[in-house]
């Protein structure tokens, strides 16, 4: 998962996109404003409905659909050679730094994103592409590296689900500890799954 050091681009409407998703983080969907995405993105007043004609539904979808690429696009360069140990090592030190320098006030834009329910059903559903998404590109890894599909991809939603309750329960709590924890079994977990799937491997090799 990564930290709020998020890329910005220089148009209006980019930048109004990349202050919704870091917004939502902190106050949730309904509690992110237009007025508040102007202020924080700096973008011309009138020019919320030149850029989002569906209003701040069409915003809202945006944001979490681009902030679903930027995690995505996290993921992969966190997994590197393909060790989604050492991914998970990643992701738990990054949302170390998030918590800690946001005093536990920032979570997930995507956990906001997907709580919106009935109120806000296309932007809850761009949070489930977004989580699926992301549970591809891990599942992908695990099966690379010899994990049966059906368990790499119980792993990778085990491993993204896991996570974000961590992160909620660390923000509930202001400590990191459940972070950690959740971390350190998550990679026990990892590296049972490799372990065995080496070990098929060499007996269907013996």
């Amino acid at each position: 998962m990564p930290d709020r050091t998020m890329p910005r681009r220089s148009d209006a409407r980019q930048k109004m996109i990349e202050s919704a998703a870091v917004l939502f983080r902190e106050r949730g969907v309904q509690g992110t404003s237009f007025a508040d995405v102007l202020e924080h993105s700096g973008a011309p007043r009138g020019s919320i409905y030149h850029h989002f004609a569906g209003g701040k539904t069409q915003l809202a979808e945006e944001a979490t659909r681009w902030a679903g690429e930027f995690i995505v696009a996290g993921a992969v360069a966190a997994l590197g050679e393909d060790d989604p140990v050492a991914a998970i090592e990643v992701f738990r030190r990054r949302w170390t730094r998030t918590l800690r320098r946001s005093d536990f006030a920032e979570g997930c834009p995507i956990v906001a994103a997907g709580l919106e329910g009935a109120r806000e059903p296309t932007v809850r559903d761009a949070a489930g592409r977004a989580f699926a998404d992301w549970e591809k590109v891990m599942a992908r890894a695990l099966r690379r590296r010899g994990v049966p599909n059906a368990r790499a991809a119980s792993i990778a939603t085990l491993m993204i689900a896991a996570t974000e309750g961590a992160i909620v329960v660390a923000r509930a709590q202001r400590t990191t500890r459940p972070l950690e924890r959740v971390s350190r079994e998550l990679q026990g977990l990892v590296v049972s799954a490799l372990a065995e799937a080496d070990a098929a491997a060499a007996a269907r090799a013996a």
